[in-house]
């Protein structure tokens, strides 16, 4: 009992300190960023007022780096002081619709943190990667997406260099994506949510390497978290290889997933070559199943999707009802995709 009661007052304790240790992460970005955007707004101001002194102007930046530099030592160099700029000059307008606005940033610090914190949720390192997008409805997707899903930096540079973006406007409506952008909203309607085509490099498999698709789902079993990223958001893994029997004849699902943000099952089938009918007909058999014997009363109709080689949207087109809500076919590559080639696809 004493044992019991000593690893239950550790595991306590292990979890106070955890959330103590994320709480003190989160504040000291939280000022990190706020400090770094008022600086920027100093310069900017600065820089406005010297408009009638060209030379002093141009040596602002300079001059405040290397004294900085020497009072601070590390973090202040120009390049970093320019970057404090832009962010100011992007994210202003945000700044003026809250109630930071309202407030004397020198008197009332304490309370503009608080309301700092609830407008920048992702760190000054994410911050510099979106700063480098030029879109402005490109740049609120990548940090929405960051902050809904919990990107590493890392994560969201692969996401950015795989042109996240411009898969999932293809998915939909050309500027889809772009149109939510703004938004926080997650669409209901499951085709949103699929990326066109999903970029699987992570697996390491080449293109030219004879590869089975037992071979590509052991890769993924083997990658899951990085596939389940790739997939999006609400994802939780269910089972590889789900058994159904049909009157003594089995059948075998290569990947079973549940969102619960869609709230419903989400069936996988990995095919290594050209999208057919019967791989239609197959996911279709599936789904009904599940929809008739799996799935419960307040949970939604089942989504399949077919993950191919090569699609073929004809067959998807004629094989499948013109109200279809449930059955998609999306192709994957193993590498990255050129971003000016998808670009293109959406003018």
């Amino acid at each position: 009992m004493e044992q019991l009661t000593n690893d239950k007052l550790f595991r306590s304790v292990r979890e106070l300190i955890e959330k103590s240790r994320s709480e003190i992460v989160r504040n000291v970005n939280t000022v990190m960023v706020y400090t770094y955007y008022h600086i920027g707004e100093l310069i900017v101001n600065e820089e406005q007022a010297g408009n009638k002194r060209a030379a002093y102007a141009e040596t602002i930046v300079k001059d405040l780096s290397e004294a900085l530099s020497r009072e601070y030592g590390k973090g202040y160099s120009h390049r970093n002081l320019d970057y404090f700029k832009q962010f100011y000059l992007l994210y202003r307008e945000r700044i003026a619709k809250s109630v930071i606005a309202q407030s004397d940033t020198v008197k009332n610090i304490s309370q503009s943190l608080i309301a700092f914190s609830g407008l920048f949720k992702i760190s000054w390192t994410h911050y510099i990667q979106l700063m480098k997008i030029s879109d402005p409805g490109e740049r609120e997707f990548y940090e929405r997406e960051s902050i809904a899903n919990n990107w590493s930096v890392r994560e969201l540079q692969r996401q950015y260099h795989s042109s996240l973006f411009e898969r999932l406007a293809l998915s939909q409506n050309k500027r889809g994506v772009l149109n939510d952008a703004n938004t926080a909203q997650i669409s209901e309607a499951p085709v949103h949510a699929l990326k066109s085509p999903f970029v699987l490099e992570f697996l390491g498999l080449k293109e030219d390497s004879g590869y089975s698709e037992n071979d590509l789902e052991t890769a993924i079993i083997n990658k899951l978290e990085h596939f389940m990223l790739e997939l999006g958001k609400g994802f939780l893994f269910e089972g590889r290889q789900r058994r159904i029997t049909l009157e003594s004849d089995h059948f075998w699902i290569d990947l079973v997933f549940y969102n619960r943000l869609l709230n419903c099952f989400v069936l996988i089938d990995l095919k290594i070559g050209k999208l057919t009918h019967q791989d239609i007909g197959q996911m279709q058999m599936y789904v009904n199943y599940y929809d008739r014997k799996i799935r419960q009363a307040h949970e939604k109709r089942t989504i399949g999707i077919i993950l191919c080689k090569e699609d073929n949207q004809a067959v998807v087109e004629f094989t499948l009802p013109l109200n279809n809500e449930q059955i998609f076919s999306r192709e994957y590559k193993l590498y990255l995709p050129s971003k000016e080639e998808l670009k293109k696809q959406l003018l």
